[in-house]
């Protein structure tokens, strides 16, 4: 091989990988694939991942990021601090009954194509005082 050919194979493994790293999964819902990327690569304080998504696989979903901040995720990271949370069968409970970081969460469950809909690992948080977060 020669260093243009090295060059060239160099550039296209690194595109593959980069693919491979930063596209949903096939029938990985948006929260799931969220979650992923924050944990990859954090947030910037936009919603970079979640329109990455809608573009990749939703790309009619025009009023996602509008939907994303009537539950308050203005960011990606508030998605998960203030939208959406762990379906009740994977939470993790201490002796007092406060929700703790608990097993991993597993594969995405899945939605189909085009969806841009939490998997059933997902709810939506609901606040004020008769909601699961409110007092």
């Amino acid at each position: 091989m020669d260093d243009v050919a090295i060059d060239e194979y160099a550039e296209q493994l690194v595109h593959t990988m980069a693919i491979e790293l930063t596209h949903p999964h096939e029938r990985e819902c948006v929260i799931c694939y969220v979650l992923r990327m924050l944990d990859e690569f954090g947030c910037d304080t936009t919603l970079r991942f979640a329109r990455d998504y809608r573009d990749l696989r939703a790309p009619r979903a025009t009023a996602l990021e509008a939907r994303l901040g009537s539950m308050g995720g203005f960011c990606d990271c508030e998605i998960f601090l203030n939208g959406m949370r762990r379906a009740r069968h994977l939470r993790t409970y201490d002796e007092y009954g406060d929700e703790v970081d608990g097993k991993p969460l597993p594969p995405c469950a899945g939605v189909r194509r085009g969806s841009t809909q939490g998997c059933a690992h997902w709810v939506r948080r609901r606040r004020g005082p008769y909601g699961e977060d409110g007092y």
